[in-house]
């Protein structure tokens, strides 16, 4: 969709975004919505250069400047609505413009708040994994049960050994991250011990998808990260397709579509494995990533499945 016609969509859709039951309320008045630049999955290049065109005119990686809805309260009681930005000149937004995006979702998150972002399989609900308050406001927010875990996400593989306590090679973890795979590990003391109470493990996701890169590398500790729905519905590829949750939320990142909306595949979220047992390993879901994992896990590892 081009550029101009999304953000139209998206200002429609913002205004009837209150589902039923949540009405104007303290959440309404700090949630605002982002577009990355046009390519939002590519961090633009910092010394300006300009790529092919994409998606209506904007320059692949960054060129397009940002545009945020912004919730206004209306007075004397009556409903809300959401109101459009002035857009900032184009090539204000090349390098600056990532960065101050990145630094408006890490302040979100520092100040207690949910963040919806794009990742590389499906849309993401993000806070910070070691604000308890933060974490209950996730699992409220999805209507998720309170026995299902949370994965963790982080920036770089380097962090990992902070929050977990690895039993396998370096290069294994290198061979399968960042990309489309959730890792199940014995989690360490550093933790927040009201994240996942119920279990001493955790799985842990570094999407391939700078911006989360960015986001995660711009907090001082890990990210909670989950699907941005309601548990039980299906992952959404479009922040359109979860408006319901965009007045609970503090900010909303628009990335653009991740992957084909209408493949079935491309909602199938990332591959689960674990690996918490040494030598072995147990494929918790299959995810979109599951035969590359498996073949890199056998055939390169030696690991065998947990029920061998």
């Amino acid at each position: 969709m081009a550029r101009a016609a999304r953000v139209l969509a998206l200002a429609r859709a913002a205004e009837g975004a209150v589902g039923p039951g949540l009405g104007p309320g303290p959440a309404l008045g700090r949630a605002r919505l982002v577009l990355l630049p046009s390519g939002g999955g590519a961090r633009p290049d910092p010394q300006g250069a300009r790529g092919e065109p994409a998606d209506g005119g904007g320059r692949a990686g960054g060129g397009s400047a940002p545009v945020e809805l912004r919730w206004a309260g209306a007075e004397g009681g009556g409903p809300g609505r959401w109101r459009r930005e002035p857009e900032p000149a184009a090539e204000a937004w090349c390098g600056a413009g990532w960065r101050e995006a990145v630094a408006a979702a890490a302040g979100a998150l520092q100040a207690g708040g949910l963040v919806a972002v794009p990742t590389d399989t499906v849309y993401g609900v993000a806070c910070l994994a070691q604000d308890s308050a933060a974490v209950r406001s996730i699992y409220s927010l999805k209507g998720r049960n309170g026995a299902k875990p949370l994965a963790i996400c982080l920036g770089d593989v380097e962090r990992l050994y902070r929050y977990c306590h690895v039993n396998v090679p370096d290069e294994l973890l290198r061979d399968l991250l960042p990309g489309p795979v959730t890792l199940v590990l014995q989690r360490s003391e550093e933790l927040n011990k009201d994240l996942n109470p119920f279990t001493s493990l955790v799985g842990v996701r570094i999407p391939d998808h700078p911006f989360m890169r960015d986001l995660a590398r711009a907090c001082s500790g890990p990210l909670a990260l989950t699907s941005a729905n309601v548990s039980s519905q299906g992952s959404t590829l479009t922040v359109l397709e979860f408006q319901d949750l965009w007045p609970q939320l503090s900010l909303v990142i628009d990335g653009g579509p991740i992957g084909d909306v209408q493949s079935p595949e491309c909602r199938l979220g990332s591959t689960v494995v674990d690996l918490s047992v040494s030598g072995k390993f147990s494929i918790i879901r299959p995810g979109c990533a599951l035969t590359p994992t498996v073949e890199i896990l056998k055939k390169k590892y030696g690991l065998v499945p947990e029920s061998s």
